[in-house]
């Protein structure tokens, strides 16, 4: 058989990409290409000698995930784009993605036992943009949901002002200024139903894209979510927390679209909540799953509409307490979007108390 491996050799000089073989009976590392010394920093002889300290320095939550996975590729898994934290000496943290696989050499004869061969690259830069635009998503998402229900505040106020004006000049038989105060009125709501027809229809139109799984501390995610809100309580006139059982909680989700629909359970909580009502997020992380509660102190959902609640175009859509319109698709998107992650919602709700609504992930697709 011709060895073409040579041909490659020019490229490999110059691949930033770091190839390598380990031997996980060994534990030592049998090859690594020599982009290890130009995009790392290592010599490649002594490799093995300075695996440990490599080792030392990754975050302590992806060291456990690097085992976990590690032992996967090692009956022959392909284990695909993990993103490992590594801190540097200048506490800074480098982001590297492995992708790794487990083979028998020599056609599956060889008495060595299983190899480990892959890749691994910097993936820093990359990283860093990913996480600029993944946060300036999640802030405007809540900053639309905030400034619809403050942009809607006012123009309903006008609305119910012009209806009240319209009752007491009745006996004044003024045509003209009842075509005006009709026209406030028509305007009003236009205006509000313009404001949720934005917003709903950027919710829509994101979640028809295709699920992008990644590795994310959901806690911190979601922390800043609810940041969001609470920075502009004042204007809201409601309460927001947010508790987690674990200061980081790990998942592989699609980040922008399940942060999204937490975003719109929120949303959809603060058209039912009265001023000065609380708003609290709550994750747990449980032996066999991850659970994500929205709870709300509002007027809760009434008991005959509450079995079609996650229907397409469902019959239980209502306006909101200061006149947003519903489309009746949002919860059957969220829905959707939860089920995709292979978990399930529901929900409790008493009128007049409040609703909690539950999100659960099973700890299979949590990382």
């Amino acid at each position: 058989m011709i060895d073409y491996a040579h041909l490659f050799a020019p490229l490999a000089a110059h691949d930033s990409v770091v190839y390598f073989c380990y031997c996980p009976t060994q534990q030592r590392v049998l090859y690594v290409s020599e982009a290890y010394e130009r995009e790392l920093g290592g010599q490649v002889a002594a490799v093995n000698e300075e695996l440990p300290g490599w080792l030392a320095r990754l975050h302590p939550d992806d060291y456990t995930y690097l085992t976990e996975q590690l032992c996967h590729a090692a009956t022959g898994q392909l284990v695909q784009d993990l993103e490992l934290r590594l801190h540097t000496s200048d506490n800074k943290t480098q982001w590297l993605c492995l992708t790794a696989v487990g083979y028998l050499p020599g056609g599956g004869n060889a008495t060595g036992g299983m190899l480990i061969s892959g890749h691994l690259r910097d993936v820093t830069a990359a990283r860093a943009m990913v996480e600029l635009a993944n946060r300036y998503q999640v802030k405007k998402n809540s900053m639309l949901e905030i400034l619809s229900h403050d942009l809607a505040a006012p123009m309903v106020l006008v609305q119910q002002m012009s209806g009240y004006i319209k009752e007491k000049v009745e006996g004044l038989h003024d045509e003209q200024l009842n075509v005006m105060l009709e026209e406030m009125h028509l305007i009003c709501q236009q205006g509000v139903n313009l404001i949720r027809d934005f917003v709903d229809q950027e919710f829509m139109e994101s979640s028809q894209v295709d699920l992008h799984l990644t590795r994310i501390d959901l806690a911190e995610r979601l922390r800043i979510l609810v940041a969001n809100y609470q920075e502009r309580e004042q204007a809201t006139a409601r309460h927001f927390s947010f508790e987690t059982s674990h200061p980081s909680i790990y998942a592989e989700i699609d980040e922008n679209k399940f942060l999204q629909a937490i975003n719109n359970l929120l949303s959809n909580s603060l058209k039912f909540t009265p001023d000065g009502g609380l708003l609290r997020v709550t994750l747990r992380q449980q032996p066999t799953r991850l659970v994500i509660t929205v709870t709300d102190t509002g007027i809760g959902i009434p008991r005959d509409v509450q079995p079609e609640l996650f229907e397409r175009f469902t019959p239980a859509r209502r306006p909101g307490l200061r006149g947003e319109k519903s489309t009746g698709l949002g919860m059957s998107i969220i829905k959707t979007i939860v089920e995709l992650h292979q978990g399930r919602i529901w929900f409790e709700s008493e009128e007049g108390r409040g609703t909690t609504f539950f999100i659960e992930l099973p700890l299979s697709v949590a990382g």
